[in-house]
């Protein structure tokens, strides 16, 4: 299935702009004001409220004071967690993200009720410059065992082509791009131009320069029978590619983004998603300007087996 009903969030306790992440994370800006924390608290738990209000099993757990970890709200990138009880760890680009790889946060999910049969170690390539940002970095599609990706700095292609092998996934490699500036530079995370969901795919084809690359990935999209319901770039710096669809716990489907991302779409976008799942918004402004990542980004599934 390509949607679970639990997912993790790290609550925050020290959040604010990372310098490290900003070196080419081109979505983030430094707020100067002192209730930077303040905000994104409020904003977290809103937004987990939001789920849990409609029978999403959100399992929250904070943040830990030592080390200082500013991007913690963001754990899919450095944990996933599969149907087949396996925890996959992830290689970081920022070495002050590392130290958010916590066993603490595993046992506490076990301790939820879930079955982890291994620990899946990918960390060690960071040591020499290689990096996978887990579903940041990569966009699976479960039903069809295709896996998206973007290749930038945090993700490394090779890296990623052998994940794929190992976990059964057919890799579609391409290259996205962004204007900042008068300049085009790489997305940091493939998780910000594209969304898979069950039965359609939110995407940002214009990101996609090279003209072979994008027909691949339209090509692949449409093969798995999905709908393609595209954004423009502009959408795309609003985080209107930044969504996940998740489920309840009655099976009913919705697709999660931010208000600045719903604010972005037209009607007719609109729309096309609500044919197939209810929409769940919520404003996470204060995260999205100094984090530089949105809604998904603040969500790692959980599809491991119960015990």
């Amino acid at each position: 299935m390509q949607t679970t009903d639990t997912v993790l969030m790290i609550e925050p306790i020290a959040f604010g702009f990372n310098a490290e992440t900003a070196e080419n994370n081109y979505f983030q800006i430094e707020q100067k004001e002192l209730d930077i924390q303040e905000k994104a608290l409020a904003e977290f738990k809103t937004f987990a409220e939001k789920l849990r209000s409609k029978g999403i099993n959100v399992i929250a757990i904070k943040d830990t004071a030592e080390p200082h970890t500013p991007d913690s709200i963001f754990p899919n990138n450095w944990v996933s967690f599969h149907r087949d009880g396996k925890v996959v760890l992830y290689p970081m680009f920022a070495t002050n993200r590392r130290v958010e790889r916590r066993e603490d946060i595993i046992e506490s999910i076990k301790n939820q009720g879930f079955e982890v049969t291994e620990i899946d170690d990918w960390s060690f390539p960071e040591i020499q410059g290689h990096y996978l940002e887990g579903t940041g970095s990569m966009i699976f599609d479960h039903d069809h065992k295709i896996a998206y990706g973007s290749v930038s700095l945090r993700l490394d292609e090779n890296l990623f082509r052998e994940f794929c092998e190992k976990y059964g996934f057919t890799p579609v490699v391409f290259h996205s791009y962004q204007t900042v500036g008068s300049e085009r530079f790489p997305i940091y995370h493939t998780n910000v131009m594209m969304c898979v969901a069950d039965r359609f795919v939110v995407i940002c084809l214009d990101c996609i320069d090279d003209e072979l690359e994008r027909a691949k990935v339209i090509e692949t999209i449409k093969n798995s029978g999905k709908e393609i319901i595209e954004i423009s770039e502009e959408q795309m710096h609003r985080f209107a590619g930044n969504m996940l669809q998740v489920q309840n716990k009655d099976g009913e489907k919705f697709l999660i983004m931010s208000e600045t991302a719903y604010r972005s779409l037209n009607s007719d976008q609109v729309s096309a998603i609500e044919k197939y799942c209810e929409i769940i918004y919520s404003d996470l402004n204060t995260i999205e300007v100094n984090g530089g990542g949105s809604a998904r980004c603040m969500l790692a599934e959980v599809f491991l087996p119960k015990k």
